[in-house]
């Protein structure tokens, strides 16, 4: 792994609070993801399953977590499997994890390699009333492939049809949504990879470069900072491209006079950034990317105020929205009329501000959590408004990364420059 070593404490705390959770005579198992192929003998690169990371620190693929608070023997309450390496795959692939190193890395002291999996299990297994199997279940997830998981969950009740299977998916929702002190700091690792791509972005851009030269340079400065890349497909969308919300093929010219959106951030230790910045091709707004990029930051800065301990997402959700249309009423996009007669279920903002204003963030770009759950200290959220005004061919949005605390937030990303004038000012030195 690029980032550096992770202390073990916090696996070993995020699977304490597992075992809270878990019914009486329940075991736990995860599975790392699946390696995905391409085309012949190609593959995608891995990308460790958020769950069983957060709850091993094992970033490997076929790798097993078992936790079992109430197995009998002390030493099978937690169990790892491991792909067993040889000569063929270190020649081939490269080294993998010996059992001291996951040990060091996890603190999970019982460690068997994958082949013993099955016997292992058995044995456990007995002792078991309750056998929680994971699956993705985050609100967004279009699953059309067969996942290890999904794979996994067959095999067992077929194998054992006689226990009782329960879902891990709400439990680790649940956990997931608060962030310790040591994930916040590996959350602030990314961020700050994605300031130092973003200030090397600053002293680029000009008229004439390409939208991905322009995510080559970020590229650029997150690998050499021990990010594995980005967090999430970039968006480097110049003119009216930035009316496109996911629009990914950062394939065209920047012209004098247009602006560039850049909805980008740095992945850090499997945890993800997510930072949008606007910047004028030129180096200078003008005088209407000035008044639209002053009302989003408007809203911006009221929506972080309304980013509290007790509020929930849907409250929330409904008075950025009011401050959004006050706000598109000054710039004459709507009309008193039309907000009067809009519908309560799909108000006239949307017309210019189609998504949702926050997330949560973590191991996840949109990390799981509960949407009717309040607001608790420790939980990280995006926050993000814009305005896309597609028959001007003008799009903006900005978007910091927040902690909420007892007393108010924690800006993760208070030192990337986000003021127009302080933009115009590093684009011109």
């Amino acid at each position: 792994m690029r980032y550096s070593p992770i202390n073990k404490v916090l696996f070993e705390n995020n699977r304490a609070r597992l075992h809270k959770e878990l019914a009486p005579k329940s075991m736990a198992v995860l599975h790392a993801n699946d390696i995905l192929p391409t085309n012949a003998d190609g593959v995608m690169p891995f990308h460790q399953n958020a769950d069983l990371f957060y709850l091993s620190g094992i970033d490997q693929e076929e790798s097993i977590l078992i936790v079992f608070p109430d197995a009998k023997e002390e030493d099978f309450r937690e169990v790892l499997f491991l792909r067993e390496t040889n000569e063929h795959i270190a020649i081939w692939e490269g080294h993998k994890y010996t059992k001291e190193e996951a040990r060091n890395t996890s603190g999970i002291q019982t460690i068997f390699w994958l082949s013993e999996f099955p016997r292992v299990f058995n044995t456990l297994i007995t002792e078991a009333e309750n056998v929680y199997l994971n699956t993705n279940e985050h609100l967004r997830a279009e699953v059309v492939v067969e996942t290890r998981d999904a794979r996994f969950v067959k095999w067992c009740q077929e194998k054992y049809p006689l226990h009782t299977y329960k879902r891990l998916a709400p439990i680790m929702h649940y956990l997931r949504a608060v962030k310790s002190e040591e994930e916040i700091a590996l959350i602030q690792q990314a961020c700050d990879i994605t300031e130092k791509g973003f200030r090397r972005v600053l002293a680029f851009t000009k008229p004439g470069v390409h939208e991905f030269e322009i995510e080559a340079e970020y590229v650029h400065e997150f690998i050499r900072n021990r990010s594995k890349g980005f967090a999430y497909s970039p968006i480097v969308a110049s003119g009216a491209n930035a009316c496109v919300l996911h629009y990914i093929d950062n394939n065209q010219v920047c012209k004098e006079g247009e602006l560039i959106l850049m909805d980008v951030g740095a992945s850090y230790a499997n945890y993800a950034a997510d930072m949008t910045r606007c910047i004028p091709v030129s180096g200078r707004f003008t005088e209407r990317q000035k008044a639209v990029y002053e009302a989003v930051l408007r809203v911006m800065k009221y929506a972080l105020g309304e980013l509290r301990v007790g509020n929930n997402l849907q409250d929330y959700h409904t008075s950025v929205g009011e401050a959004m249309t006050k706000e598109l009423v000054d710039l004459k996009l709507l009309t008193q009329e039309e907000v009067k007669a809009q519908n309560p279920k799909h108000p006239a903002y949307k017309k210019y501000f189609m998504h949702g204003t926050s997330h949560h963030l973590g191991l996840d770009v949109h990390d799981v959590g509960d949407k009717y759950r309040t607001f608790e200290e420790g939980m990280v959220f995006t926050c993000e408004p814009g305005i896309y005004i597609r028959e001007e061919g003008l799009g903006i949005r900005l978007e910091n990364d927040v902690v909420i605390r007892k007393e108010g937030i924690e800006d993760l990303m208070e030192y990337i420059p986000f003021e127009k004038e302080a933009i115009e000012e590093l684009m011109n030195q």
